[in-house]
């Protein structure tokens, strides 16, 4: 079989995360080609692999000689553009979340792949090849603890990078446990509210953190979710599904505890590279396994809508205090 030749857009944390992914872990693949506006990052990012590429320009990358497939890790605002651009070319793309920051940008990428009539955008919600939240979505499946009723969710962080604004509260970190719900019960988010308590001492000027998140589902059910990016202990996300038979949780993070000296603990992870390092893993194998077949698989462009539309519905209800509801397009044929 061919190996795989993948255009990775933007080389930040996650591109590069990604771009050493590629080259380590996944097999079947290699970068061919890379792209950020940085031009001395990108080169000295391309300078590394063997063969790659280097552009300031993304267009550039994804039509660059040997590209099969686009890996797009740049911000939110660059992402439409670029996903447009691969589906131009007929190119499978993995896209970080957000796929777009708006709504209406996501259903015009949903429309563009609608009109070439196959799949081929995956969205980076990592947390369905998680492994906890497989075995949560096989018992919730299976009907092991009844109909749903709660989701409890905890979203932690140790601290917020500097660029981090409240807005991003919603729409880069409480978006994965949109998802997540969606995915989890088989039902869409149709409204949201959120709370606010006095900010927490350790956040930064003029940013509202904690949040308490509640969102209402198609199908009844309720999903709180805290999100907390100035903790200061760890990385720490947690779901507890309640239904009407009985209850699970995932996310505690007790591989191993250790007592010594009468004292009882174990490792916090710290990054969420460290947590869902398996799980992004297995995404990348999986998506380089469905592109090499010409499509995607997983999360998909009408996914990212969703999340995009329940985020902005969100961003109305932090604004306002007010309970909002979620304005969702009719799905097309090819995600029904």
């Amino acid at each position: 079989m061919s190996t795989l030749g993948i255009a990775v857009i933007g080389t930040g944390k996650m591109g590069s995360d990604h771009v050493r992914r590629i080259g380590r872990t996944v097999g079947g693949a290699r970068v061919v080609a890379v792209a950020d506006p940085d031009g001395d990052r990108v080169k000295e990012v391309a300078g590394a692999l063997e063969g790659a590429s280097a552009h300031t320009d993304p267009a550039a990358a994804i039509a660059a000689p040997g590209v099969d497939a686009v890996l797009i890790a740049s911000p939110g605002p660059a992402h439409e553009e670029a996903v447009l651009a691969a589906l131009a070319r007929g190119l499978p793309v993995l896209c970080e979340k957000p796929l777009t920051p708006d709504a209406a940008g996501a259903l015009r990428i949903v429309e563009a792949e609608q009109r070439l009539g196959r799949r081929l955008v995956q969205v980076g919600f990592m947390r369905r090849y998680d492994a906890e939240y497989e075995r949560l979505k096989e018992l919730l499946d299976a009907g092991g603890i009844g109909r749903p009723l709660f989701l409890h969710c905890r979203h932690r962080n140790a601290s917020s990078p500097s660029f981090f604004t409240s807005d991003m509260l919603i729409t880069d970190s409480v978006v994965h446990e949109v998802d997540a719900a969606r995915w989890l019960l088989r039902q869409e988010v149709t409204a949201v509210t959120v709370l606010s308590p006095a900010p927490s001492a350790a956040a930064p000027e003029g940013l509202r953190d904690p949040r308490l998140v509640l969102l209402e589902t198609s199908g009844g059910a309720i999903v709180d979710v805290e999100i907390f990016v100035n903790c200061g202990v760890g990385y720490q996300v947690q779901c507890e599904a309640v239904g009407e038979a009985g209850s699970a949780r995932i996310g505690d993070g007790h591989a191993m505890v250790v007592q010594s000296a009468g004292r009882w603990g174990g490792a916090i992870d710290q990054d969420f590279t460290v947590r869902f390092a398996d799980a992004y893993d297995r995404q990348l194998r999986r998506w380089v396994a469905a592109a090499a077949r010409g499509g995607a698989e997983g999360p998909g462009a009408w996914d990212g809508y969703a999340a995009a539309a329940v985020s902005e519905a969100g961003l109305a209800a932090s604004r306002t205090g007010a309970r909002t509801l979620v304005e969702l397009a009719e799905r097309p044929p090819l995600y029904r």
